[in-house]
């Protein structure tokens, strides 16, 4: 009887240990007992802590991304291209307001107007390219180096430029045009009946223009004779223009300096007729002129 409580004894403490798990090593070899307490799940507390940080990387994140959209954007801008909106009509029947344009800032070069709010970094133009005769361009009105306007260029440094009964004399020789037909425009006064003409520049190029008849302030000019380094600019519309034939002491464009050139518009890419608001969804429907979508000015 007394070698028998030794042997139960020990089949007590094997029983017991039996029923505690096992624990594994990290390579799969025999079970060792626990000797070291587990580490214990993480608080709330420290949860909270590890989403604010991943919650400020994410801000910072999105911070730089939009400061890299923002500054190809301007690279963009400053050196490619830039949209407009035709705020009038006196390029018809070319550009209409409301047409949506692109201009290309490398065809004339780089001057301070190239860059948003025109700082003056510098003086003149970089990588300067006269435009050509007949381009459409866009520039600041010498009169405050802030407003943007579109003219075709007309007049190159040495021309002399003038209106004699309302036909365009360059260089005392007569530009020749020819009438196309007669269409209705509507402006400032109503509908108007108008002229629509063929102009042909020295050099071949071609363009329509708008002529309301004689008897307007613009049919007689004075000779201009554009300098260096300025361009003389004329629309389209040629009774219903604000350029160069005007001084600016009279609300005119006056003769525009090459450092004022933006750049020369390329093509029409969207359009909406006079009436579409932001802030009237139905309008940017009801208002689209698509088939003037894409067109490629001359």
């Amino acid at each position: 009887m007394s070698d028998a409580a030794p042997v139960a004894a020990a089949a007590v403490a094997a029983t017991a240990a039996s029923a505690k798990p096992p624990v594994w090593s990290d390579h799969g070899d025999a079970p060792f007992e626990e000797s070291e307490p587990v580490t214990p799940p993480p608080s709330k507390k420290g949860k909270k802590a590890s989403k604010t940080s991943d919650g400020g990387n994410e801000f910072v994140e999105i911070v730089k991304t939009i400061v890299f959209a923002l500054l190809i954007a301007l690279v963009l801008r400053v050196f490619l291209f830039q949209p407009f909106t035709i705020p009038s009509a006196s390029m018809e029947p070319n550009l209409y307001e409301g047409d949506y344009i692109v201009v290309t800032k490398w065809s004339y070069g780089y001057s301070k107007h190239s860059i948003p709010g025109s700082p003056g970094l510098f003086n003149g133009r970089i990588l300067e390219r006269g435009p050509q005769r007949g381009d459409i361009a866009v520039f600041k009105l010498p009169a405050d180096n802030k407003t943007d306007y579109i003219k075709r260029v007309i007049g190159l440094p040495g021309d002399r430029i003038q209106m004699i009964n309302n036909r365009l004399y360059l260089n005392g020789t007569i530009v020749p045009d020819v009438v196309l037909g007669q269409a209705e425009e509507a402006d400032a006064y109503g509908p108007r009946p108008v002229t629509r003409l063929v102009e042909t520049l020295p050099g071949g190029r071609e363009f329509t223009i708008n002529d309301f008849g004689p008897g307007f302030p613009l049919d007689n000019t004075e000779v201009f004779t554009v300098p260096a380094g300025h361009y003389f600019m004329m629309g389209d519309n040629r009774d219903n223009s604000v350029d160069s034939r005007e001084h600016p002491e009279r609300g005119g464009v006056g003769l525009v300096p090459a450092e004022n050139l933006i750049g020369k518009a390329q093509i029409i890419l969207f359009s909406w007729s006079p009436g579409a608001s932001l802030w009237d969804p139905i309008s940017w429907f009801s208002k689209l002129r698509p088939s003037r979508f894409f067109t490629v000015l001359e």
